[in-house]
């Protein structure tokens, strides 16, 4: 075992140099690398089909290189170790076999077709032509060309290996004579039987693979997919919020302005004011100077007759203001800011009513009624965009989808992902419901709207009571009595949302909801009432 491993370095040594092939790996008679290397009991390598052909050809058995004579043919057998030094050779210094060349031809060596087991031989076109002709070889088995040609054979008997053994854990290949000796009363059968049976194994493994493969590569398009929806659900975010950003901050300063107009106004009106003021004060001190002045003399004077006569003017009562109650108004007051403020704010949830309603617009989607859900009473139009309460039940077909009591349909186009937003009519009309709803929710019987049954809704009765189905209903007080009322969905956000589509208005928002499966939407134009409420849901072109 040392001396092959040594062999074994030596050679890997000398087929990684760059030097010529050397003559240890070379057949004395083909001069060629070997193949399928055999010893002679003399020690010497030669191609195996190369000393076959050479002892087919003489009367006697012989070495070709140094001549020893066998007095009996030996049995020849593969050097496998040899074999993988070859082998290893060929790998590292680039030498190939591409084909498998026939042993019988002499000199110009062909390709061969075929190789037979049972004389353990490969033959071209031109001698594989007696396997065709000659009834005894026409019995041999015949494979496609190999060089592992002892791979084929078993070890023990030198028979082809014809059967596979099925009782054995692991592959095992055996001949006829196995079958009698070692391998007798185990499940046996021909390699042709167990090549069919493993062949629609791999064809059913490969058909698996091939959908996996299939799966995969949609996967790959699912997430392409997604990522380029979600790009674009980010532009149309970051144009909203550009927008949104932009009107808001406009208004805060259209009201800044507005506010700093007021304060300049006031300022210059307690300006006017004080002017007013001053100058009226300065009136009346020049009017007390002078009258200050007559006492003044009057209270020194020595004629008697004159003081007499001045007093009646000189004591009259002063005509000036009681000026104690009188001040300049404050420019502007804390009252004047808050109240500005108060409607910024309100200019404010008005700019952002209207920008999100925009925003949820961008979302829009096409959405048709489905006939296969409509209750038998409601009537569809051709387009499936308006439904209205016929009362009258309908023959139609019933299915698993259709509601048979509660007067609801849904939506063609359910969604399980993503964002989307549609806008019904519901002008005339004193009683609707509109919302979404799981496909999951029970369709047969009496109904009950809750989230927690898979709808999410909000109704109109009696012409002007609004409520939200929650689990405990929520009373809505709208200023308006909506004409068309849009309904936004954000699936993975859980949210629900409402609004009057005429005042740009929030209505009412479901949050925080988990949704599993699809989403569809809802609709119901609710009992006639004697034709008061027998005008059609519409659903309405977003613009």
């Amino acid at each position: 075992m040392y001396a092959i491993f040594s062999s074994f370095v030596y050679f890997s040594d000398l087929a990684s140099s760059s030097g010529p092939l050397t003559e240890e790996l070379q057949c004395s008679v083909c001069l060629d690398v070997f193949t399928n290397p055999v010893t002679t009991p003399c020690g010497h390598n030669f191609c195996k089909s190369c000393l076959n052909q050479c002892w087919d050809k003489s009367e006697d058995c012989s070495c070709p290189f140094c001549k020893e004579t066998f007095s009996k043919r030996p049995d020849l057998k593969i050097n496998t170790a040899l074999r993988q030094v070859v082998q290893h050779f060929k790998e590292k210094s680039g030498v190939t076999t591409s084909e498998v060349l026939c042993d019988i031809c002499d000199d110009r060596k062909l390709k061969a077709l075929k190789t037979c087991l049972m004389c353990q031989s490969s033959y071209c076109e031109t001698h594989l032509e007696p396997h065709h002709r000659v009834p005894r070889l026409k019995k041999h088995k015949l494979i496609n060309a190999v060089e592992n040609l002892e791979d084929y054979i078993c070890e023990q008997h030198e028979r082809p290996l014809e059967l596979f053994c099925r009782d054995d854990q692991t592959f095992t290949f055996v001949c006829p004579i196995c079958t009698v000796t070692d391998h007798k009363n185990h499940n046996t059968v021909p390699l042709e039987e167990e090549s069919e049976e493993k062949k629609t194994q791999v064809m059913k493994i490969q058909t698996d693979v091939q959908q996996m493969i299939q799966d995969r590569m949609k996967k790959i398009q699912d997430i392409k997919h997604s990522g380029e929806l979600r790009k674009q659900s980010m532009e149309k975010e970051k144009a909203g919020s550009i927008e949104l950003f932009t009107a808001l901050m406009l208004s805060i300063e259209k009201c800044q302005a507005e506010l700093l107009e007021k304060m300049e106004e006031k300022q210059k009106a307690a300006e006017e004011q004080e002017e007013e003021l001053i100058e009226e004060l300065q009136q009346e001190i020049t009017e007390l100077k002078r009258r200050d002045s007559e006492l003044e003399q009057l209270s020194h004077t020595e004629d008697h007759l004159q003081l007499i006569q001045s007093y009646p003017s000189i004591c009259r009562p002063f005509n000036t203001k009681q000026w104690t109650d009188i001040s300049v108004n404050t420019p502007v007051s804390l009252n004047t800011i808050r109240a500005a403020l108060t409607e910024l704010q309100q200019t404010l949830d008005e700019k952002l009513s209207e920008t999100e309603l925009k925003r949820m617009r961008l979302y829009a989607v096409d959405v048709t009624l489905d006939p296969d859900t409509a209750q038998p009473e409601l009537i569809l139009s051709d387009d499936g965009k308006q439904v209205s309460n016929g009362d009258i039940k309908r023959d139609v077909p019933d299915n698993l989808k259709r509601f048979d009591h509660c007067i609801f349909v849904l939506g063609k186009e359910g969604f399980s992902s993503g964002r989307f937003y549609f806008e019904v009519q519901v002008m005339k009309k004193t009683a609707w419901n509109l919302g979404v709803a799981r496909e999951s929710v029970i369709r047969k019987g009496r109904i009950t709207l809750r989230p927690q049954n898979g709808y999410w809704a909000i109704w109109l009765r009696n012409g002007n009571e609004y409520k939200a189905l929650e689990n405990s209903m929520s009373v809505l007080s709208l200023r308006v009595k909506p004409q068309n009322v849009g309904v936004f969905v954000d699936y993975e956000e859980g949210l629900v949302s409402f609004y009057d589509v005429e005042t740009r208005s929030h209505i009412y928002s479901f949050t925080g909801q988990t949704f599993n499966g699809t989403l569809y939407p809802y609709f119901c134009p609710a009992l006639n009432k004697d034709g008061k409420n027998s005008d059609p849901l519409i659903i309405s072109p977003v613009n």
